[in-house]
């Protein structure tokens, strides 16, 4: 339901009974026997005139935020969380009480008021946050709640804008470049012009905000389905290069003839691909008969939908991946003695390009981990066979060396596809390249034995049978008798013994 719809009733009538209301009744009388002055800001107020859920409520308190906060924790039975001791803002972490989604704990967010609250409401981003609503509405008479709204941020909700609330805002907090993005994706609105124009004209800002601040909001961008469309808009804002100055000397980087598009805006494409494939956006070039071949199951979802860190899922990651997985093209450009256009190397080189980058942003190790995993083997699949379907063993190496993140891959060497031959896609290609990634997923789930191998023999086995001293020539031969196993060479103990004996021979 849109604020259109509401706007005349009160918007927050659902609310009534619920747990929410229940929470914020609780606040009001602990903060009402202390007599301190508060009030609900931010997105709670704006998500309840849009008729949307929001797991987080903002608090601005005419008090030390910081004590308030701690008091809250340690009345409800919550965590406190110290978010920024200068600007006196602190963070309760409270139980699960069914007021968010399951496995979602609710954050109640508390900062102290600058002057009184409308003072406090013009130093905020955009006018759809800059509202409030005291919270000594929610007693025991509670009834039509009243907005406090001074920049008519109730307007803008109706119009589907996004404003700031003055032109010093993003100059306060250049963060706020990134987040009118988000807003506008996530909310469906569109930026006004001269917000627009002031996202222009200090986009370079963003590179003094703190790493893990623009990690979150990042992250939180590229959650949203059909976020791929925003990555193009952040670069036509100037924030996207300013993000990642690496991607600055993709442009204008021709490839191949079978690319239909230079590195850069290949990137983006394979940003739009990889929605594509799960389903959160389409593909402009795509009929049913494309979407048909590509692979999908209730375990994948589950895989893609699984956290990585707090913050992130492999599904946004692969998003990451995609828009990093060919950013070293530029330096890997060369032109052999047949004439043909190479990138050899680009995919290692890659990997550790984009490390860099996200260890500035403060990605978490698994996080980095799987991104750069991603890159460095992005070219894999492509090369698992030559002709016709992989055999075990070529499955059993991919892997070996890809662990759980080979799925992944998978799925960004089919978004690469698409973003390769654009409208120049060839069906039978297609089909052939989904039907690879189909049968290796289809091995990945139904046969364990391929891709972890039972230990048959250790390695204390062949030094004790074959008087070998302790090195690398046992785990060469570990490594050895494993792949015979996934390629169904060797399935008992004796049989891995007589396999090591006949190696040991051939390299006498």
């Amino acid at each position: 339901m849109s604020f259109t719809d509401t706007h005349q009733a009160d918007p927050f009538r659902n609310l009534r009974g619920s747990e929410s209301w229940l929470l914020l009744n609780k606040l009001n009388n602990i903060l009402a026997e202390q007599d301190i002055e508060s009030y609900i800001v931010g997105g709670w107020v704006r998500d309840g005139l849009l008729q949307r859920n929001v797991a987080d409520i903002d608090f601005a308190v005419a008090s030390d935020a910081l004590e308030v906060a701690s008091g809250i924790a340690g009345t409800l039975g919550g965590k406190y969380v110290l978010l920024d001791k200068e600007n006196r803002i602190g963070r309760v972490v409270l139980p699960d009480k069914g007021i968010t989604p399951p496995g979602v704990l609710p954050e109640l967010d508390f900062t102290t008021i600058n002057g009184d609250i409308k003072t406090d409401l013009a130093q905020r981003d955009f006018t759809i946050d800059a509202m409030a609503v005291n919270l000594n509405q929610f007693n025991q008479d509670f009834s039509e709640i009243k907005i406090i709204d001074p920049f008519n941020g109730q307007d803008d909700i109706r119009r589907g804008i996004i404003r700031v609330v003055n032109e010093t805002a993003f100059a306060a907090d250049a963060l706020r470049l990134l987040r009118a993005v988000r807003l506008a994706a996530g909310l469906g609105f569109n930026i006004e012009d001269k917000t627009e124009s002031l996202i222009r004209l200090n986009a370079h800002l963003i590179t003094g905000v703190a790493g893990e601040r623009v990690r979150e909001e990042l992250l939180r961008l590229l959650t949203i389905p059909a976020a791929g469309q925003f990555i193009s808009y952040l670069d036509e804002l100037g924030l996207l290069t300013a993000l990642f100055p690496e991607l600055e000397i993709t442009k204008g980087v021709q490839q191949p003839v079978e690319h239909h598009w230079d590195v850069f805006e290949h990137s983006l494409r394979t940003v739009k691909a990889v929605e594509f494939l799960f389903r959160q956006g389409t593909w402009e070039y795509a009929g049913d008969d494309v979407q048909a071949a590509i692979p999908w199951s209730e375990a994948l979802a589950q895989h893609f939908d699984r956290e990585v860190s707090s913050g992130s899922t492999r599904k946004v990651l692969l998003k990451l991946a995609a828009l990093l997985h060919d950013i070293s093209k530029p330096q890997a450009r060369a032109i052999d003695d047949t004439g043909r256009m190479r990138f050899l190397g680009h995919a290692k080189d890659g990997a550790v390009v984009v490390t860099d980058i996200l260890e500035r942003l403060r990605f978490s190790s698994k996080e980095i981990k799987l991104v750069e995993t991603e890159v460095a083997h992005h070219l894999r699949p492509g090369q698992m066979s030559q002709e016709g379907l992989p055999g075990r063993r070529a499955i059993y190496r991919y892997f070996r060396d890809t662990g759980e993140t080979g799925l992944d891959i998978l799925f960004l060497s089919l978004a690469d596809h698409l973003a390769t031959r654009g409208p120049e896609l060839d069906l039978d290609g297609w089909r052939e390249h989904t039907g690879l990634v189909d049968y290796v997923i289809s091995q990945r789930f139904e046969q364990e034995n391929i891709v972890r191998p039972l230990k048959l023999i250790d390695g204390h086995d062949i030094i004790s049978s074959f008087g070998i001293n302790p090195g690398p020539e046992v785990g060469k031969l570990l490594e050895s008798i494993r792949e015979a196993q996934a390629s169904g060479l060797v399935t008992t103990r004796e049989e891995a013994l007589s396999f090591v004996e006949g190696l040991m021979k051939n390299n006498a």
